[in-house]
């Protein structure tokens, strides 16, 4: 019996030593700590104000008629001009939708453009020249975005500033001007691609067309043509531009 009692003890003492170093390992272990958590920035935003410039080319077109010989001089769709000026717009994106309102205006610079018609003697050839100084347009905005592409719409109105025109007899050398310092409106629609290259900087390319309201012009009594009465029909311009847009509060997600 004291036997079995020395073996039972020295059994316990050896499984409480055992115990004991179990423990000493595990409270030897360095603690586990979970991952941190990954950030995931959030997507590219075109919701706010932004601000540019813009330099393109604009082609304007009038056919003008006259009551008296019924000649049409048309200075055409060929006559080019370069223009250059800047935007201010906003934009609210919904989804994949963005909804946006854009006013711009352009100097217009090498305006001049001419057509002639031969309306016999003692009248010889009639030279038609218009010039055209400025363009300003007021659009909504509508497109989808692909995160940061923007495809879009326009649709609004236009204002064109021009001397109107003046008719010249290239024989005699006489000549009368339809109006001077002379603004014509008419309506806009258009569209573009935008992208946003780097946080709050996008560039874009859009074409325009303003087709402008019909101008009739009177020659004074006494004068060259007197009584004569110019009619424009059909004008418009058509303008390709690329621009450089400053995104302010934008939501960038992309960089």
């Amino acid at each position: 019996m004291h036997k079995l009692l020395h073996t039972t003890a020295v059994v316990a003492a050896l499984l409480a030593l055992s115990m004991a170093a179990d423990a000493a390992e595990v409270g030897a272990r360095p603690p586990v700590y979970a991952p941190p958590p990954v950030y995931v920035a959030p997507p590219f935003s075109w919701t706010g104000f932004y601000i540019g410039v813009n330099l393109g080319g604009a082609w304007d077109q009038r056919n003008v008629t006259d009551s008296l010989f019924g000649l049409r001089l048309s200075n055409g769709n060929d006559k080019g001009a370069f223009i250059g000026g800047g935007q201010l717009g906003f934009n609210y994106q919904l989804g994949n939708l963005v909804l946006g309102v854009e006013g711009d205006f352009d100097g217009v610079a090498n305006t001049n453009s001419a057509g002639t018609g031969v309306v016999g003697p003692p009248f010889g050839t009639i030279l038609l020249t218009s010039n055209n100084r400025w363009i300003t347009t007021l659009a909504a905005r509508f497109g989808v975005t692909n995160d940061i592409w923007l495809f879009y719409g326009k649709a609004g109105g236009g204002w064109v500033g021009n001397d109107g025109f003046t008719i010249t007899n290239t024989v005699t050398g006489a000549s009368i001007t339809g109006s001077n310092n002379n603004t014509n409106s008419g309506w806009l629609v258009g569209g573009g691609i935008e992208w946003a290259f780097v946080p709050n900087w996008s560039v874009k390319i859009e074409y325009n067309y303003l087709g402008l309201n019909r101008q009739t012009f009177t020659a004074p009594a006494g004068g060259f043509l007197a009584g004569d009465t110019f009619t424009t029909s059909n004008p418009n311009v058509q303008m390709v531009k690329v621009g450089v847009n400053y995104l302010f509060n934008y939501g960038v997600g992309r960089y």
